[in-house]
């Protein structure tokens, strides 16, 4: 039981410095799902072209790197060199003197076209991407993702940034706006508390705050959560909150807490039975019932607060039985009637008078006053 502890693009109108768009479905952290973009030339043949242009052995490098073979499996330096009997490092040169005939040769010069219609796509998506969601939004077959994969190394309009303790690996467009974004994300990151849990549209508003400089054109929802999903740091839940990836509001990974953002969800305390059904009902996770209590009883996160009601220790509540929160009750407010400490114990627990009288009437922790007041012993 528990007591409780008290490049340009045009400028849009926006509304609160946001430009409303219809909100897409969410993939890894949150993040805005694109469509697949149907560019107008095809990949296959420009990456055949491309390829056409170089020594033999240079070609047989690239498609092993980037699985633009029969298999879509890309290879390391290491099995490479194995397979020829050779360094990693030699492979290594092969490789970059491929890449750097391709961009001298006749057949990249001719694809010009074609290159700035993808760094128009990425423009769109605004700058800078995830490297998983800028593919995934050029492709679904993984043959197809490796030949655009194959497209933006070679370009010399697009730049990768490695994935980083703090950063998933991304490609931008543009370095200014890119290094804004980084920045802002890592001010928006240490303005927040292991505790905060914001609302879509309230972390929407707080990284629009730390945004400074970024062209208005990309001030919209579906921008902003694109770059949101930049960082490994900053992440939302299954309802849409916000916070810290390692928050307990944030990171879900077994029954209880699923439990934690249903009863945070209803805002007072709840039957094990319902927390159960709650989970079924708003993740599709099999929760039994007694799996759910047991979970609710093993974590310090949940206090028990009446009979198989459940609250959460972050709202003040802290365990004892009803004993104890009369003992809080009157260490606080001192010799008190009948009814306020009635009162007073009812605002923290789901329990009957008469429970709270025979506990109140226990002499070797209460006393009665002459006045009719009770006070502790």
């Amino acid at each position: 039981m528990a007591t409780k502890t008290t490049k340009t693009a045009t400028k849009p109108k926006t509304t609160k410095g946001i430009k409303k768009t219809p909100l897409k479905k969410t993939s890894r952290k949150g993040s805005s799902s694109a469509k697949i973009q149907r560019l107008s030339f095809d990949n296959a043949a420009l990456v055949k072209q491309l390829l056409s242009e170089v020594p033999a052995r240079a070609a047989e490098v690239l498609t092993y790197r980037f699985g633009l073979g029969t298999s879509s499996s890309r290879e390391t330096l290491e099995a490479i060199g194995e397979r020829w009997g050779i360094t990693r490092e030699r492979v290594r040169q092969i490789e970059a003197a491929g890449l750097e005939a391709i961009r001298n040769s006749k057949a990249f010069a001719n694809a010009k076209k074609s290159y700035e219609e993808l760094a128009e796509f990425m423009q769109t998506l605004g700058v800078i991407v995830e490297e998983e969601e800028l593919l995934d939004g050029l492709a679904s077959e993984e043959k197809a993702r490796n030949r655009f994969r194959f497209l933006l190394v070679t370009g010399s309009a697009f730049f990768r940034e490695r994935e980083t303790d703090d950063f998933f690996a991304r490609w931008h467009v543009e370095h200014e706006t890119a290094e804004k974004v980084h920045e802002a994300l890592t001010r928006l990151y240490a303005g927040l508390s292991d505790t905060d849990v914001l609302a879509e549209s309230a972390m929407l508003d707080k990284f629009l705050d730390e945004l400074k400089g970024v062209n208005d054109a990309y001030k919209n929802e579906e921008v902003l959560k694109r770059w949101l999903s930049l960082s490994k740091n900053i992440s939302s839940n299954p309802l849409s909150e916000w916070g810290r990836t390692h928050a307990p509001a944030i990171r879900t990974k077994g029954i209880r807490d699923y439990a934690y953002l249903v009863i945070k969800r209803s805002g007072s305390p709840m039957h094990f039975s319902d927390v159960a059904k709650s989970i079924s009902a708003l993740f599709a996770k099999e929760a039994h019932v007694a799996t759910t209590h047991n979970e609710l009883i093993k974590d310090a996160r949940f206090v028990l607060v009446g009979r198989g009601l459940y609250a959460l220790s972050e709202w003040g509540y802290a365990p004892g039985v009803v004993r104890d929160v009369i003992r809080d009750v009157l260490s606080k407010g001192g010799a008190l009637t009948r009814e306020k400490v009635i009162d007073e114990v009812k605002k923290v627990r789901y329990v009957k008078d008469n429970t709270i009288l025979v506990n109140l009437n226990d002499s070797k922790h209460f006393k009665r006053n002459k006045n009719g007041t009770y006070a502790l012993a």
